[in-house]
């Protein structure tokens, strides 16, 4: 009775109820792990709230077309960075996040996925646009 009761309410409150769909991606060398988002809600929704994301981890968007893609901070207390990507998975470019603001920073060409991570992660590790991402999705 407890579980129907709270599926209605996260049901009603417009809350996803699945698990997000984790992927194992690399690039140049470096593992990192990434909660794949493809809906229209889920991306809107993104790292919204979070106050911690671990080290090698991230949230890789998927866009249903192959267009500019644009990103911004609302609701995003943690400082990121995110990498545009092509179909093939390429780096296009790399913006750097801030807390709540509310900027948009977009795809220097055509994307079909952005990738957030802590901020400084591609920096560190020698991420540069160009490089190509292994492990992401089919779909």
């Amino acid at each position: 009775m407890r579980a129907l009761l709270l599926i209605s309410l996260l049901s009603c409150a417009g809350m996803a109820l699945t698990e997000p769909r984790l992927l194992a991606l690399s690039v140049g060398g470096h593992a990192l792990h990434a909660e794949y988002v493809f809906t229209a809600e889920d991306r809107q929704r993104g790292l919204m709230g979070r106050t911690e994301l671990a080290e090698s981890a991230g949230m890789l968007f998927r866009f249903p077309q192959l267009k500019t893609q644009c990103l911004w901070m609302k609701n995003t207390p943690l400082p990121l960075s995110a990498a545009f990507l092509d179909e093939a998975g390429r780096i296009i470019n790399l913006v750097d996040l801030h807390p709540h603001d509310l900027t948009v920073k977009c795809s220097s060409a055509p994307a079909r996925y952005a990738l957030e991570v802590n901020q400084g992660w591609f920096n560190q590790r020698g991420i540069v646009p160009g490089l190509p991402f292994a492990g992401l999705p089919a779909d």
